[in-house]
């Protein structure tokens, strides 16, 4: 008996230490340990903008769920596709994220010739974060100094001005940018488009009064609009936004039947990131985007807080394309 219980001790002891040293091994890790160590969250525009904005609101919120930092880091130009195609080639681990927009994956790939990642072969969608409507705005000395209050004021002097006006945007095939192209095309007008890498520094220049106007994401104007830096104008969405009620739409403001051009940021990953890290990152951020402080927040930025499905995501980026697609082509604008 005292034999037969040497022995299964042994075994026992045996298979512990098998099994602990199995969980060391980078295999295990791929398959249960994820975090283990910190996530990247990349933005593909200069901080300061909506895109950077949202995301640097739910990292906090997953450092704190998985454990392990969640780091935001900038990698802006290209209207994007800078940050996008770094990502589209990044390991699909779990450690390196993509917060996209409407710009980076339903936008660009009707507007430039040549891009360098498939925005819907490359990535797999993890839940959309928020949508928001852009917002026409002045610099408001500027607005002033031309007498310009409202929208169709705006429309008069731009079409016996044309050329004096500079529109800047957040970058090529944004929906900044592609709000002003589709604004100019419904009413005849030409403005100078300036890209720059990000709303951050596009709204720089435009408070020190070396941009004209600019139809940015609501979040990032928010501050100056409160200010008195910026004059609002309209909103560009289909509806009236709940933030600032008393700005009608471009719709409303100028008789432009059927102008929308709203703007959305979503969580994304590397084609082939496990599924299982996706649905967990996915039922995290629905988590912090419901929560009271967290709506708050986003709501008074203009935001509207979504944490929808891969799925809901995954055909809801479909959609967009097919939107953006008509878009572009009714513009005319095109990006070599």
């Amino acid at each position: 008996m005292r034999n037969i219980f040497i022995g299964s001790r042994r075994q026992l002891l045996a298979a512990v230490t098998g099994a602990a040293l199995l969980a060391g091994t980078p295999a295990a890790w791929a398959q249960g340990a994820w975090p283990s160590k910190p996530v990247k969250i990349v933005v593909p525009f200069a901080p300061g903008g909506t895109t950077d904005i949202l995301a640097r609101a739910i990292a906090p919120d997953l450092s704190k769920a998985f454990g392990q930092p969640f780091i935001v880091e900038n990698k802006a130009g290209a209207g994007g596709n800078v940050g996008a195609e770094m990502v589209a080639r990044s390991a699909n681990d779990g450690y390196t994220l993509f917060m996209g927009t409407v710009g980076t994956h339903g936008i660009n790939k009707a507007l430039y010739s040549k891009l360098p990642y498939e925005p819907q072969k490359d990535f797999a969608p993890i839940t959309l974060v928020a949508g928001v409507p852009n917002v026409m705005v002045m610099n408001a000395e500027r607005a002033k100094a031309l007498n310009i209050h409202t929208v169709p004021d705006f429309i008069k002097y731009a079409r016996a001005n044309p050329g004096k006006l500079n529109m800047a945007s957040s970058g090529n095939g944004t929906s900044i940018h592609m709000a002003g192209e589709l604004f100019k095309s419904m009413n005849g007008i030409f403005m100078t488009h300036i890209p720059y890498r990000g709303s951050g520094p596009a709204l720089l220049d435009m408070v020190a009064g070396n941009m004209d106007v600019m139809f940015d994401n609501l979040p990032s104007s928010m501050a100056h609009i409160k200010s008195g830096k910026l004059k609002a104008f309209a909103v560009t969405s289909s509806q009236r936004s709940a933030t600032l009620p008393e700005l009608p739409t471009i719709e409303e403001a100028a008789g432009l039947k059927g102008f929308e051009a709203s703007s959305w940021f979503g969580l994304l990953a590397p084609a082939g990131t496990a599924p299982d890290t996706v649905n967990r990152i996915q039922q995290e951020v629905a988590k912090a985007l419901a929560t009271p402080a967290m709506k708050e927040r986003l709501v008074a930025l203009g935001a509207i807080p979504s944490g929808n499905t891969p799925a809901e995501f995954t055909r809801f980026i479909d959609a967009e394309h097919k939107k953006w697609a008509a878009v572009v082509k009714a513009s005319g604008a095109k990006v070599d």
